[in-house]
Parts: structure tokens; sequence; C-alpha cells
């Protein structure tokens, strides 16, 4: 058995929390600004702009909260204790924002989101930094986030499926509100107590010397060089399919002239391609490498997107295997690039002698919120092309050549351009391993501090990380 491996049931727990915590993000985007001002009755403007404003403090919020993670050192654990203090909440402030009656004001609204936002970044950012710690094997953590990112992709099916669901329980409308609230409520503890019950957090050493985290490492870690290079690639592979996302709808129906129904089924096809590309790009890049992978993949993505101009026009059949290897390689980047983050957080261990897990990886979640809104912000530049969303009548020829130009060849000039970033990657398998070896000379002259109640509960928490 590799060193470090889990097995198959044990990382599905720890995957378990992404399908709620993914499932939450359609709701929070585009069920609630539409309840509050269309069944609640508040200003449209204010709502969207109390929506935005937050999402900026969200983005703010991940450097401060990254440096919390950074500077815990509890025996229960650094990430799991902050974990289990977001689900609750997420969970009240959900009941809170999904519940609302006619009669709440826009402070009610600001507050509730602020509350709701800030336990999802707790949550998701401690979640992937815990896995960062199930173990330090190259291969492995490849391994752990494929199984992350299969999760996050298994929650979004459930949000596509949620409202046939719904419509067949005849709970659309305001009912179909507060069912997806409740559906969301319900499931995070449960998913989270699996991921608590299943999966431990193995420690890891640090220098008793090693400086307390502060924003300024933050911005310290974001200039180094390799750092930049996930970053930049996670934007590019982010923003691509994201740009792909936005536009899906209106290119398979307008373009492909294929109904809603028959396009929604070509979009489960690509996520559930996407849940098996993710395990296949693991095996890829236990044979090659994360960053040579990642530049295949990215080829791979970029070639799919330019073909997608030669699908003929209402033929299902013929769009199942297009959408099946468009779907492929959509999982490639989220978990490979996190698996390479936290190999640079051995590094950047070595190198200072303190670990700065909590905010890498808030640096990564900025990439993703900030790669989120740039997507959206296609629709805009459409609009001024002349395309319009509401009445496929009133777009010009203009508008529907830059819907079919940002759909098929936008996304795939972005996957080239990642794919020309990562070449060169330095921190390869070899180097990593280096790497290891010269840690594991400093952590055996130096072992954590291990209270005695927790040795006596868990006595291989001795060891710096449970291989």
């Amino acid at each position: 058995m590799a060193a470090g491996r889990r097995s198959f049931f044990n990382l599905a727990a720890f995957a378990a929390p992404c399908l709620p915590l993914a499932a939450f993000g359609l709701p929070l985007v585009i069920t609630l600004p539409n309840y509050y001002s269309e069944v609640l009755g508040l200003s449209g403007a204010m709502v969207g702009l109390a929506f935005l404003l937050v999402r900026v403090l969200d983005i703010i919020f991940d450097p401060i909260f990254g440096t919390v993670l950074d500077r815990t050192d509890w025996k229960w654990g650094r990430f799991k204790p902050w974990m289990a203090l977001g689900v609750p909440l997420i969970m009240v402030a959900t009941w809170m924002l999904f519940m609302a009656e006619k009669g709440v004001g826009l402070g009610y609204l600001w507050f509730w989101l602020v509350v709701v936002y800030a336990g999802y970044s707790i949550c998701v950012l401690s979640h992937t930094a815990w896995a960062a710690t199930l173990s330090k094997d190259y291969h492995q953590r490849s391994r752990i986030y494929a199984f992350w990112q299969a999760g996050n992709v298994i929650g979004m099916i459930l949000v596509l499926t949620l409202p046939v669901v719904l419509g067949i329980l005849k709970l659309g409308g305001e009912g179909g509100v507060k069912a997806q609230g409740l559906f969301i409520v319900l499931l995070l503890p449960l998913m989270a107590a699996l991921a608590f019950w299943r999966v431990d957090e193995p420690r890891i050493v640090v220098s008793k010397t090693a400086a307390k985290a502060t924003l300024g490492d933050y911005f310290r870690l974001l200039a180094k060089p390799t750092v930049v290079r996930i970053l930049v690639v996670d934007l590019l592979m982010g923003l691509a399919p994201g740009i792909a996302g936005t536009l899906f709808f209106f290119y398979f129906m307008r373009v492909k002239a294929f109904d809603r129904t028959e396009s929604a089924g070509l979009l489960l096809i690509y996520f559930a391609a996407a849940i098996l590309g993710g395990f296949v790009w693991t095996r890829v890049a236990k044979r090659w490498g994360k960053a040579k992978t990642l530049i295949v993949a990215s080829l791979f993505y970029a070639v799919v997107q330019f073909a997608v101009v030669t699908l003929p026009a209402g033929n299902f059949l013929v769009a199942i295997p297009f959408l099946i290897l468009a779907g492929l390689p959509y999982s490639a980047a989220p978990f490979l690039l996190r698996a390479m983050l936290a190999d640079y957080g051995d590094q950047e261990r070595l190198e200072s002698g303190a670990d700065r897990t909590g905010l890498l990886y808030a640096i990564l979640t900025g990439t993703v919120k900030i790669g989120g809104a740039l997507a959206v912000g296609t629709m805009i530049i459409l609009a001024g092309m002349g395309f319009s969303a509401e009445n496929p009548a009133a777009s010009t020829d203009l508008g529907m050549l830059g819907l079919q130009a940002f759909y098929a060849f936008a996304p795939g000039l972005l996957g080239i351009v990642a794919a020309l970033v990562m070449i060169g990657y330095p921190l390869t398998e070899a180097k990593h391993a280096e790497i290891l070896a010269q840690l594991g000379e400093k952590d055996a002259a130096a072992p954590p501090p291990v209270p005695e109640d927790v040795a006596s509960l868990q006595p291989n928490v001795a060891n710096p990380i449970v291989e």
C-alpha cells in the first residue's frame, strides 16, 4: 500500500460535506435574489447591491481567516474545529434567509447574508486546508483532492436535479425556496458529522521559533513564483468553464437548437463525465506527474471547446459523446492545483519553519471567487454586443456571433494559456521527495508537543503526519 494511502470509504466520508456546500451555491446566487425582490417585495436594485457588497466583503474575509487558521493551535486540531463552528453558522443563516416572510427589510437580508457567507468561507477554507494534512505523499494528495472535487461535482448535480424533484412534488415558487433551504439545513450537518467521525486530522510539526502568521505573510506568499503559477492557472481554468457554464443554456438552445430539457440532460452528462475524469486524471498524474498532466488536460479541454462549433444542431445522440469528452477535463485543474499547493506548503514549511496551509488556501479561494465574478461579467459584454438574454428575437447578428465566440473559443484559448503557464513548473515529484526527506530530519529532531489526554486517545498523533 502506498505511503499515506487512505481507503475509498475514508475519502468518501471526507468529501461528503462538499455535496451540501456545492449545492448551496446555486440557490444563493440565483434563487434568493429573485425571492427577496419578486416575492418579499424588496427593491431589486438594493437586493442586487446587497449581494454584490457582501461578496466583496467575502473576498476580503479570506486572508483574514487564513491568518486565523494558521495561528490556531487547539488540541482537537487546527481545521476540523473551525469547520465544526462554520456548519451551525450556515445552518442558522440558511434557515433565516430561506424561511423569511414578507415584512423583512434590507437590514435583515444584509445581516444574514454576512453570516452565511462567513460560515461558507470558514467551512470551505477549513475543509480544503484539512485535506492537505491527510497525506504528505505526492500522488496520494492528487487522489485526496480528486475525491474532494468529485463531491463538489455531485453537489452540482444535486443542484441541477433538485428543481425537477421539487416540480414533481409541486413545490415550485415560494415553497421551492423553502424546500431548498430545508434540504441544505438537513444535509449539511449529516455530511459534516460523517467527515468528523470517520476522518482524523494529522498534526503537523512547526518550529517553536516560527513567527505567528500575519496578513503580511499573505502578500509574501502571493509573490512566490510557484504560488503565482498555481494561482494564474487556477484563475484561467476556473474562468474557462465558468464562462462556458454561464453561457451553456444560451448556446445549446439558441445556437444548437436543443430545448431546455435536452440541454439540461446534456449538462448532467457533462458533470457525470467530470466525476469519472477526476479519477482518470489521478491515474495519469501518477505516471506523468501533476504539472504535465495538467498541461495535457488543459490542451484536451481547449481542443474539445474549439470542436463544439462542429456539433450538428439538434442531434442529441451525437451531442452525448461530445459532452462526455468536454466533461472529462473539467475536474483536472481544481484537484491537481490544490494538491500542488499542498506540496508547496511542505516547501514553505521547510524554508520558514512555519505551516501556512490556511493562508495558501485562502489565496486560492480568492481566485475561485474572482474567476466566478469575471465569468458572469461576460453577460455584460455580450449585452453590449447586442445579445438579449430575455428575448431571443431581439439579439443582433453581432450578439449571436459573440455568444458563439465566448462559448467555444474564449474558454479554449484560456486553456492553451494555462498549459503554457504550467510549462517548466519547478516542484516536481523528485523535488518534493527531497523536501520531504529534509522535513523528515527536522521533524524527527523536534516532534510536536502532544497533550496527554489526546495522546492517550490517539496513540499515533505523535507522528508528525499520519502515513
